[in-house]
Parts: structure tokens; sequence; C-alpha cells
């Protein structure tokens, strides 16, 4: 029976076998294509700004102009680069569209906040003194030293002290000029007051007075600050805060815009005295430790570099700097002015085997103190450089010094530690050291008893952050243009306090931060 079936269903079968055979072929193709060719995975989404790490490695220069953006006060320019890290970096995420009822969010204004109005003021309160560079000093020759935007003659024959760019013998008092031309090329200037965090005022104060300060009777020595205060109360300007937004810079210490006539002085102008001047903000070499309506910045040094490079460059040069004395002065003496402090100084410096000495005054040429290429030789070549005060309370020779990457020795805290306070740290024992000069003067303090208590790893430790601080108390080249990757100098510093100072003004509330210890130090002023 089972037989019977088989042979009845043959012809079924084969005619099936007729139409599925033409089948076979393509579905072993398909069979072959699956096993061979898998599917591919899901498609991922990269974005174009993924992540990219950049290293310097040993060896190569980072570009300059790729320079990162400026850093903050304290951080190191040329510092090496922190070691990349073992783990690979997080994915970024998948942006998510946004629903096409959204609008696109307004490109953030990066000055806001920030904006500063330069006045223009008429040239007679700044381009014709330059003009008139002869009268500007009865024994300097300003015309030189107002050159290159102020920064004075380039530095050649400096026998390898400097580089060959980037170095200039700079006048002390010329400060006005650099700052003003810095401000030109600041990159958040406004046409607008209104819009102005500040408001810049571009006299040169400082060059005003130095015409007058020997035979001249006072009323010459106030005629220009009196003609800008009277221009400045009829401008738009001012009208809206009454001066209290608004700043100038005195390339002078404050004394000499403080003459108090009741007390017969033929010494310098009236202008910091002034009701309109009071109320606005002065940056002078030197700040007075009772008013409080003007702040210390430093003096201007010989280094004026365009860009972060040139200051990377100069930091590694100072690191690596052979020091042999372990402190070192130059300067000359005061006699009685200071109590006869600087003399002592003096006299124990002669004394020691461990202190370079580079005495104003005494023959020689190696021996010119006003010569930068014989101060800076000296100041690289010291640990420690000794700074008692000056004619007033600061000197020069203070900034000279950092820029040596030498540790300060102060014996006043006028000096700097109340001066400052936006451009020096707080912590002051991080990069000086402090020796009252009470004990110098009275014989039972050696500086060289004290430096030598200090081991190798503090004062490596203090001078690699007098290094750090380099950057923000020089003033760059203020031809070179407002650009990313441009280090932050003495100017940003001071523009930065300023735009706080104002603001703080604007909200009713103390121009300066109560809690900054800035009155820490006024025992040693009611001494004097």
């Amino acid at each position: 029976m089972a037989v019977d079936c088989l042979h009845g269903s043959a012809p079924v079968l084969q005619a099936a076998g007729r139409w599925l055979l033409p089948l076979v072929v393509p579905a072993s193709c398909v069979v072959w294509m699956l096993l061979f060719f898998p599917s591919p995975p899901p498609e991922v989404v990269v974005g174009r700004e993924s992540f990219q790490p950049s290293i310097t490695l040993p060896g190569q220069r980072a570009s300059v102009d790729d320079t990162p953006p400026p850093p903050e006060h304290g951080e190191m320019i040329g510092s090496s680069p922190p070691p990349p890290s073992h783990s690979p970096p997080p994915p970024q995420a998948r942006k998510e569209r946004p629903a096409r009822s959204e609008k696109p969010t307004a490109a953030t204004d990066r000055c806001a906040g920030r904006y500063i109005y330069i006045h223009e003021l008429p040239s007679r309160f700044n381009s014709d003194l330059l003009r008139d560079c002869r009268s500007l000093s009865e024994w300097t020759d300003m015309c030189r030293h107002i050159a290159n935007a102020g920064m004075g003659p380039r530095l050649t024959r400096t026998g390898g002290v400097f580089p060959a760019t980037g170095w200039f013998d700079t006048n002390q008092f010329t400060l006005e000029v650099i700052f003003h031309g810095r401000m030109r090329q600041y990159g958040c200037l406004t046409a607008d007051a209104s819009r102005a965090a500040a408001v810049y005022v571009p006299y040169y104060a400082g060059l005003d007075v130095g015409r007058y300060l020997w035979g001249f009777s006072n009323s010459v020595r106030d005629a220009l600050s009196e003609d800008l205060v009277e221009w400045l109360r009829s401008s738009p300007a001012w009208a809206a805060q009454g001066g209290r937004d608004h700043f100038l810079v005195g390339g002078r210490i404050a004394w000499d815009f403080r003459r108090e006539d009741g007390k017969g002085s033929q010494w310098g102008s009236r202008l910091l005295l002034l009701p309109e001047a009071m109320n606005m903000t002065a940056l002078v070499i030197e700040a007075s430790p009772w008013h409080g309506n003007d702040v210390g910045v430093p003096y201007p040094t010989y280094f004026h570099p365009w860009r972060a490079g040139d200051v990377a460059a100069w930091q590694r040069t100072v690191r690596r700097a052979q020091r042999p004395w372990l402190f070192a002065f130059a300067g000359g003496g005061r006699g009685k002015d200071d109590g006869g402090v600087r003399d002592h100084i003096i006299g124990q410096c002669a004394r020691s085997r461990r202190c370079g000495l580079l005495r104003c005054g005494a023959r020689g040429r190696r021996s010119n103190c006003y010569d930068p290429g014989n101060v800076m030789r000296l100041l690289k070549s010291a640990a420690f450089c000794l700074q008692p005060r000056g004619d007033s309370y600061t000197r020069r020779s203070v900034f000279d010094a950092i820029l040596a990457g030498c540790v300060p020795v102060f014996f006043h805290p006028g000096t700097a530690y109340a001066q400052y306070r936006w451009h020096l740290p707080a912590d002051h024992s991080r990069y000086s050291v402090f020796i009252p000069e009470d004990g110098v003067r009275n014989g039972t303090v050696k500086v060289e008893h004290v430096l030598r208590r200090f081991g190798a790893a503090d004062v490596a430790a203090m001078r690699e952050e007098v290094i750090r601080m380099i950057p923000t108390v020089v003033y760059r080249d203020p031809r070179a243009p407002a650009a990313p990757g441009r280090f932050r100098d003495a100017v940003d510093v001071a523009v930065d306090g300023v735009i706080e100072r104002v603001g703080r003004i604007k909200q009713r509330l103390p121009p300066g931060d109560e809690d900054d210890g800035e009155h820490q130090w006024d025992a040693y002023f009611d001494k004097q």
C-alpha cells in the first residue's frame, strides 16, 4: 500500500521540482551574502570639534600665535604643560537639536561689563607736551625717552645681558605715554560713554608737573590741571557719575600731585586735591597710604615684550641664571634722609664677601648705576636683592629685581606691600623677605645672617614665585595690537582693578575690600 502511494505521488513531485528549481539559486546567493557580508553597525555621529589634545613635546616650540588664553594672576607663562592623562577623554555627548520653535541664543558679548570709554582730550593735555619735550625736564633729555611710544631708545649693545628684542632704556616717568598707547589697543573700547564700565582720561599729569618743579609759581604748576577739570565738568560723560567712574594715570608719586599750600609747600601741583579729581581714581607709581582715591601701579621697567613667547623666553633665561651672590644692592646713599638705613645697608654689603654692590656715584663705566646693562647684570647674579626706601617710600629697582628673578628684601611696608595690592600677591612671604629697618638702623640686625637662614628649597620656591609674577608687572609694547594669546600685563591688571573699583562705587560700596589687610601696616606709617 505504501509503495503504491509513493508511485502515485511521483508525478506530483516531478512537477513541483520543475517550478522550485529556479528559486534555489537566488536563495543560495542570499544565504552566502548574509554569511560573508554582515550588516553595518548603527552610524555614530562625530562632531568636527571633537577633543583635540594640544601637547608640546620636549624639544618642540609652540606657535606664538596659537598660545592659550591669557593666564590669570599668578600663572606662569612658559611653564611646562601638564602630563597627558593615561585614560582616554570621555566621548562628547551628541548635542540635541533645538525644537524648530526655539530661537537661537544671541552671541555672548565678550566685552560686557568691560568696556572703556576714552576721552578725546584737546592736545594741550597730552600730545602737545610731547612735542615740547625739551621742556619736560631740566636735567634729563626726555625727547629720547618718549621715543618708541614712551619706551625710549632700544637697547642693543648690552654685552649679552638682554635679548635682541623687547628691551628699551625706559625712563621711570614715562608711564603716562606707555599707558595711553596701551589703552588705544585695549580690546573693549566703546564710543558710547553710557556703555562704559570706566572712563579713561589721557592727561599726562606727571609730564605736566615735571616742567615746573623748580623756579615757578604755584599758579603756573596748577594751570593745566585746573583747565582739565573744567573741561571734564563740561563733558556729557562726566555728568553721569560726577567723575566717579573716571580714572587717570600719573607717572610720578602721589606726593607730586598733593601740594598743601597751607604748609607753604612749593613742590608739585594740587591735582589730586581738586574736588573733581578726588572723585576719580588715580593710578600712580606710588600711592598715598592716607588717601583712598589713588592706587599704586608698577614702575615701568626696561622690558616691553610684544607677545607671550617673549615673556616665556625671558622667564627661562632668569630661571637658569647663575647666582653667585647671596644678596646684592644697586643704589646710592641717602645720608640722614631715611634715618641712615641705606648707608647701613651699603656698609653691610661692602663688608660681606657674599654681597654684590653697584654703588651710584662710584667711578668707572661698570659702576654706572644708570646703565640698564649694569643694573640687570648684577640683579640676575643674586638670590636676594635689597630694596630699602628710595627718595620716597618706593623705588623702581623693586620691579627691576622681579624682572631679574631676584627675591626682593624690603625694610619698610610702604615700598611694596601697602602699594601694589593689585599686582603683587597678598601673602608677601611667598615672594619676598621683610626685615624691619629699625633693627638695621640700630645695628642689631645683620642682613646676611637673616638671609642665610633660608634653605635652598625655600629660596627656590620664592624665586619661582617671583618669576611667575613677571608678566603682570611689565608693560607690553604699546604698539602691539590686541589679539588672542596676548599675555596679561600690568595694564590689564590695572584696568581690571579699576573696573571692579568703579563697580563697587556705583553700588555705593567702599571702593576697596575692607578685609584686604590694607591697614595692617599703619603703625609703620604713623611713626613717620
